[in-house]
Formats: structure tokens, sequence, C-alpha cells
């Protein structure tokens, strides 16, 4: 049986200071034991192929809430229907990012609140509110299926009213989040589609946060919730089996993994 392991970034593999060097440990485990590590995060292609650069990662990504899934070039025995762009084979599940700017513009002007997506705001302006250098920001702002955005005056069942009744889906992390009919869970049942193809049996792991991650975490057989920086979980229903790593972000990460991972090991008929 092949283990999979699907994880957020922010918040989950990456801390406060979008460093993954608490879960250092668990990730020279999987390094070690082959076992693929996807992705599956907010954050644009350009920002997660930086993160990937900086675990010597290969495998599939997931970006921006499940709008987009770029496999490695020949990384699957087989075609995979998808259009060829620089390097991958990229399957498009989200809205258009023109589309989604539009539809926010819409609610900005119908609601008259006060809100902003990062497409409103300068490098600058992102990176105050991210904690990243303005260069990072520049990534963070190359969108193609989602828009983050923040409203000064509302809260987040605010936001996702506005949000649906405009024909769209919301959800949230460190942001509030506009996007199509996408999110994490459709693409990693795609891509346990092709793993499985591969490899027949195989255990997968999920590792998450958030309220956008809740999706992530209903379509593993793993499911595992990290604390939040103040220490709490977010609120998750409907995840049967979900573990609750005690631990802050990577920290919990760290903490978690190695366990379900000797749990599927000591399954029968485990092979990396």
């Amino acid at each position: 049986m092949k283990t999979i392991i699907f994880t957020d970034l922010d918040g989950t593999l990456l801390d406060s200071r979008y460093s993954f060097a608490p879960a250092a440990q668990a990730l020279k485990r999987i390094k070690a034991e082959g076992i693929p590590l996807v992705l599956a995060t907010s954050k644009s292609r350009p920002e997660t192929e930086l993160i990937r650069e900086m675990l010597s990662n290969a495998d599939p990504f997931i970006t921006e809430n499940g709008g987009g899934i770029y496999i490695p070039a020949s990384y699957f025995p087989f075609p995979i229907k998808g259009e060829e762009k620089n390097g991958y084979r990229v399957i498009t599940l989200g809205a258009g990012y023109e589309d989604l700017r539009r539809a926010l513009a819409g609610i900005r002007e119908k609601s008259g609140r006060d809100l902003s997506g990062f497409g409103d705001m300068t490098d600058e302006e992102v990176a105050g509110l991210t904690g990243l250098t303005p260069a990072e920001a520049a990534l963070a702002k190359m969108r193609e299926f989602d828009e983050p955005f923040i409203m000064r005056d509302g809260n987040r069942e605010d936001a996702r009213r506005l949000v649906e009744e405009s024909g769209y889906s919301f959800t949230a992390g460190r942001f509030f989040h506009i996007t199509g009919q996408n999110d994490k869970g459709r693409a990693v049942e795609i891509l346990t589609t092709f793993y499985r193809s591969v490899y027949g049996k195989i255990a997968t792991v999920g590792v998450g946060n958030s309220e956008n991650d809740i999706p992530l975490l209903r379509k593993v057989d793993y499911p595992v919730l990290v604390m939040n920086e103040d220490g709490r979980y977010e609120e998750v229903n409907g995840v049967p089996g979900l573990i609750k790593a005690h631990g802050i972000g990577p920290e919990g990460w760290d903490r978690a993994i190695p366990g379900v991972l000797d749990t599927i090991k000591a399954s029968e008929g485990y092979k990396c």
C-alpha cells in the first residue's frame, strides 16, 4: 500500500514566518520513504513553486483552493487531459481570475461594503497584510483561479453571504476568498484517482488548519487538523476519524505525521 500526503501550507506546513523548519524531522522521513507530498494551498502557482524548490519537491501540487492542479510532465505513466503549460499538465477546475475580479467589484458596488482584493492592492500593501516581502507579495498577486480579499466593515458570514448571492463560492483561510465551483477536496479526489491507477491500494493523509482545508480533510483516509496560531482548532464538522494534532502549524505537523505513518505501516501489506 502506497501512502500519499496532501498538505495545506500557510498555518499548516508553514508557520507565521513562512518556515517549515519545525516539521523538519517528519519531512526527512517522508523523503527517505519516498512518500509523495502534494501541496494543496490557496497560494498562486509562482508562490507554490518557490516553496516546492525549498522543499526539493517534485510531486504534483494544487493551487488557489483547488482552482488548478499542476502535474509535472511524465509524472504519471498515462496521458492526462489538460493544458500543457510551463512543463506541467494543468487541470483547471476554477473560474477565471478576471471573472472573479469583476464579481468582487460588483459585490463592492452593490453592497457598498469596504472590501479590497489582492488585485486592488500594491505589492507593498499585500506585503504589509501578509508579512511577505514585496517581491514575494508580487508572486502572491499572480492569481489565476481565486481572489483573496479583506472586508473592513463585516465578518466572515457577511462576506460569505455576499459572495454566494453573487453566484460564486466563498471560503476562508487567513483571508476571505471568492472562487468558482472548486475546492481542495475535488482536486484531491482527482489526484487520488491517478495515484490509485499507478499503485492500486493507497492510503491518503491530509493535513490542514482552516475552513478552506475542510473539503480536503473529507476526501482522505487519515485527516489531520493542526492548531492555529492562537492555540485553537478550526471548527470542523463532518470529517470522520479526524486527528487533532497537538501543536501549532508545522509543530503539530511534525508530531502527528510520524504516528499516522506508523499506523499505516502496521497495516497488512504496507509498502512505502
